[in-house]
C-alpha cells in the first residue's frame, strides 16, 4: 500500500474512532468542479470487528462505516454508518444545541456559517444546511447534511455540491426590478400541457419558465444548465444527413468506473473532462452524429436539434430535442454517448418510453384566455429572487435576479392554480 494512503487510512480510523472496525476496501475517485478544478477522493469501508468472515458481495453489514475524505485537504465528504448503527468511539452531539453543531461543521468543512452556509430545515435527528454567500442563494447550490441516532452519534454527515469561494465572486448592488424586467417575464410566459394522471388528460396553461435575469436587466443565463453543473458547450444544430446506411445500430457497453492510482492523486492530474472541446472535435462528433441518426432514426433528417456537447464521465454526451414541438412539460430528447477518442457513438437514451406513457391521453378543452390576460393574472405571483449564479462563460458567480412562479393560468377557464396542483 502506498504509504501516503495509508497515512490518510490511519487518519481516518483516529479522527472518527474506529477501533472496533477493521478496513474491508479503499478507492481513489476524482471528478470536475464548475470552478475547473479536480478534486480526489479516498472512499472508505470499514466493516465492524465482529463480521470479519462477512462474505456478501452485495451487501454491507450494519455497522458499516462508509467515508470519503479528500485526499488533499482530508475534510470529509461523506461519513454513512449502514443501517443508522455506529460502533465508533466518537463524541456525541446534542440537537438542543445547534450551535455546537454548526461548529463543528465549521471546522470540518472550512466553511462559515451564514456566509457560506446556513441553516435550511430539520426533520428526526436530521438537520439540513445549503450554501450562500452572506445569506444569499447561489446557483449551483451545494447542502450539507448531518443526522444522528438517539443517542447523539454522528450516523450521516455529507457535503454535496459547491460552496462559492470569495475568489470567485463578483459583487455587485442589486438593482434589478420587476418593472424593469417585465418584458422579459412576458417572454418567459409559456403555454404548456400538463398531464393530469389521474385523468389521463392533457390541461393546457400558462406558466412562468425559469430563468436567471442578470444585474444589468437583460441578459440571462439558462435554468437548465444547473442540471449537469458544469459548463455546456451550446451548438443549436440542426442534424440533417442524406446517408443511407443498412447496417443496423448496435449498442455498446458504457463504462463509468475509473481506475485511479495514487500517483495521479497525489500529482493532483487534471481530469480528462476539463478539456475543451474543440471545433475538430465538434465536427468529428457531428459527422458521427449524422452516422448514429441514419441508423437508428432514418427518416428524422432535419428534425433534431442538436442543444449542446459537454464531457461527463470520460464521454461527450449530446443532448438533442426536436425542432419543432409543443410546449409540455416532458418534451421529446435523446443524448448520445461518443467515444472521446474514436469519436464514434457507442450508446444513447430515448425518453420516448416514458413519453408514450401519456401518448393516449385526451387533448385538453379548448383555450380561451389569452396570454396577455393570463400574464395580468399572474404579475402578483411572479416572483424575482435575488442569487449569486455561477456564469460559466466568466468563471464567476454574478449576481441575478431568479424569475420565477409557483402558480399558473388554465387556458381553458382563467382559473389561477398553483402548479403543483397540475
Amino acid at each position: 500500500m502506498d504509504k501516503r494512503i495509508k497515512d490518510l487510512i490511519d487518519f481516518t480510523r483516529e479522527k472518527y474512532g474506529l477501533v472496533e472496525y477493521y478496513l474491508h476496501t479503499w478507492n481513489i475517485h476524482r471528478h470536475p468542479t464548475v470552478f475547473n478544478d479536480t478534486v480526489y477522493t479516498l472512499s472508505m469501508e470499514w466493516f465492524p470487528n465482529s463480521m470479519k468472515n462477512w462474505d456478501d458481495q452485495d451487501l454491507n453489514p450494519e455497522g458499516t462505516a462508509s467515508i470519503e475524505i479528500d485526499i488533499h485537504s482530508r475534510k470529509a465528504s461523506s461519513v454513512i454508518f449502514v443501517g443508522g448503527i455506529s460502533y465508533a468511539h466518537e463524541k456525541a452531539f446534542d440537537l438542543s444545541h445547534k450551535e455546537k453543531i454548526i461548529e463543528w461543521i465549521e471546522q470540518e468543512t472550512g466553511l462559515t456559517y451564514e456566509k457560506e452556509f446556513e441553516f435550511w430545515k430539520e426533520e428526526e435527528r436530521e438537520i439540513y444546511f445549503k450554501a450562500c454567500i452572506d445569506g444569499m442563494a447561489v446557483a449551483p447550490s451545494g447542502s450539507i447534511e448531518l443526522k444522528l441516532d438517539q443517542d447523539g452519534k454522528l450516523i450521516l454527515f455529507s457535503v454535496i455540491g459547491q460552496f462559492p469561494s470569495p475568489a470567485f465572486i463578483m459583487e455587485a448592488t442589486y438593482e434589478l426590478s420587476f418593472e424593469q424586467i417585465e418584458g422579459l417575464a412576458k417572454e418567459q410566459l409559456k403555454l404548456i400541457e400538463f398531464p393530469v394522471m389521474e385523468e389521463e388528460r392533457l390541461v393546457h396553461a400558462f406558466a412562468i419558465e425559469e430563468i436567471y435575469i442578470k444585474n444589468d436587466c437583460f441578459s440571462t443565463l439558462p435554468f437548465e444548465q444547473f442540471v449537469y453543473e458544469k459548463s455546456l458547450l451550446q451548438i443549436d444544430q440542426v442534424i440533417e444527413w442524406d446517408l443511407q446506411i443498412q447496417q443496423p445500430f448496435h449498442r455498446k457497453e458504457l463504462a463509468f468506473v475509473e481506475h485511479i492510482t495514487p500517483e495521479q492523486a497525489f500529482r493532483c492530474e487534471a481530469h480528462p473532462d476539463l478539456q475543451p472541446i474543440t471545433g475538430e472535435e465538434i465536427n468529428q462528433c457531428i459527422s458521427a452524429i449524422q452516422q448514429f441518426f441514419s441508423q437508428e432514426y432514418p427518416n428524422d433528417s432535419g428534425k433534431w436539434l442538436l442543444k449542446s456537447l459537454h464531457r461527463e464521465k470520460g464521454y461527450i454526451q449530446a443532448a438533442f430535442q426536436i425542432k419543432e414541438q409543443k410546449e409540455r412539460v416532458f418534451k421529446r430528447k435523446i443524448r448520445l454517448f461518443i467515444d472521446s477518442k474514436t469519436y464514434e457513438v457507442l450508446n444513447y437514451m430515448d425518453n420516448r418510453p416514458f413519453l408514450d406513457i401519456y401518448q393516449d391521453f385526451k387533448e385538453s378543452d379548448q383555450i380561451k384566455v389569452a396570454k396577455e390576460e393570463a400574464f395580468e393574472k399572474l404579475k402578483d405571483f411572479i416572483e424575482l429572487t435575488l442569487c449569486y449564479v455561477y456564469d460559466f462563460e466568466q468563471g464567476s458567480y454574478v449576481l441575478c435576479g431568479k424569475l420565477d412562479c409557483h402558480y399558473a393560468v388554465k387556458a381553458d377557464s382563467g382559473e389561477v392554480i398553483e402548479l403543483s396542483d397540475l
